[in-house]
């Protein structure tokens, strides 16, 4: 059986940026054009962008801002059941965000298997 897996977490982008809200957007992006790359390549089914804040402001003229971007991930795994399948889409969650060089990624959520 089908299964659509969730996931949500956060990861940082370090950029220079002009101000808060053109680094938050420029991460944004970067972002973005990562997960639409992993799901052109089918490794991901869906994704969604849900915020982007200001992580840490630059120290000195020229320093780079972080930006911690909060973003849900959603793949699709055969599994006999649901438990399973949120094991299953974990582990590719997983390694799609690590083959596409994502910085400290950390989880806000269980793996969440619904029948797709």
């Amino acid at each position: 059986m089908e299964f659509a897996v969730s996931r949500t977490g956060t990861t940082r982008v370090t950029l220079h940026g002009g101000s808060d809200t053109t680094a938050c957007d420029e991460a944004t992006e970067q972002l973005a054009e990562s997960l639409e790359r992993l799901a052109a390549e089918g490794t991901i089914a869906d994704w969604e962008i849900d915020d982007a804040d200001v992580y840490e402001h630059p120290t000195a003229p020229f320093d780079p801002y972080t930006i911690v971007l909060e973003f849900t991930v959603t793949v699709v795994v055969d599994a006999a059941d649901a438990d399973t399948a949120a094991e299953r889409g974990a582990g590719a969650i997983d390694d799609a965000l690590e083959t596409a060089d994502f910085d400290a990624v950390s989880y806000t959520s269980s793996a969440a298997a619904s029948a797709a």
